[in-house]
């Protein structure tokens, strides 16, 4: 039921309190915090394996305040009690019975670096030319930090600049590859142009020449209009002799050189033949 009713005199101070153990043991649903093995069996008990644990509050034990819990648990395979507590301090768990941390050198290392500090601290204190023989090394190891990372920083700049000079000298060299392969071509293709010139020549031409046996063939009477000349490739002989001009020259063509040559005028045809050709019938008057 998800909603209930309560009248309107409900008065829950009314309700009787049900009083429990002050420090009562919880049922909760946890996961192993760490690794560990199991002293009664020797079972391996790994990180993340879930259990249905039992929590309870540690009785006079705190850290700044912050309360301590301890944990139930039993062994997978022989069912033994096995109990560990929560660590503050290190914000960490710290097994307490029935089975034994596996080992993990980052925490020793962790442990044994701390354990020298507070040793050296306390050496420091009770002899002041410790302490100034621990400075003094201190500072020469700042010192020896300090050379080598300024002598990485000069390699690299060296590298860097070593890098770019190899860059600049690749891109002129690319350059040069460059400009030889367009020094290459140019020449190649001024080959090639004086190998066309000498097998082909252009020889210029009357438009007359071009257009008169079209207008031969369409109309005689019509004139024929002189234009610009005309330039004609033609290829030469194996002997480098230039052809004649007129015997490249159709013989319709040769025949209309000819009689302009001498000067006679084309004969006109009769309009009657003209009629003829496009189809005009002449009616005769009777007298």
């Amino acid at each position: 039921v998800l909603n209930k009713y309560f009248p309107p005199d409900f008065d829950p101070s009314l309700i009787p309190r049900r009083r429990g153990p002050k420090n009562s043991q919880q049922v909760v649903r946890l996961m192993a915090p760490f690794s560990m093995r199991c002293n009664t069996c020797g079972e391996y008990i790994y990180k993340g394996k879930k259990f249905n644990a039992r929590k309870e509050t540690v009785d006079g034990e705190d850290y700044y305040g912050i309360k301590i819990f301890r944990f139930y648990i039993k062994c997978t395979l022989c069912s033994a009690e096995i109990t560990f507590k929560t660590d503050p301090k290190n914000t960490d768990y710290s097994a307490e019975h029935g089975a034994s941390r596996n080992f993990e050198p980052w925490r020793e290392e962790r442990v044994v670096e701390e354990e020298d500090r507070l040793a050296r601290l306390e050496e420091e204190e009770n002899n002041p030319m410790k302490a100034l023989e621990n400075r003094t090394v201190d500072a020469k190891r700042e010192m020896d930090i300090l050379d080598a990372l300024q002598d990485i920083r000069a390699r690299n700049a060296r590298n860097e600049r070593v890098g770019q000079a190899s860059d600049l000298v690749s891109r002129i060299t690319g350059e040069e590859e460059e400009t030889e392969e367009e020094k290459e071509r140019r020449l190649a293709e001024e080959e090639d142009e004086m190998l066309v010139r000498e097998v082909f020549s252009k020889v210029s031409i009357p438009a007359l020449l071009g257009g008169s046996s079209a207008a031969a063939d369409t109309s005689g009477d019509s004139p024929t209009n002189t234009t610009s000349p005309q330039l004609v490739t033609i290829k030469r002989k194996a002997d480098d002799v230039e052809p004649d001009l007129r015997s490249l020259l159709p013989e319709s063509t040769r025949v209309v050189l000819d009689a302009k040559s001498l000067g006679a005028p084309p004969a006109k045809k009769s309009k009657s033949d003209l009629k003829n050709k496009l189809g005009i019938k002449i009616a005769k008057k009777g007298k």
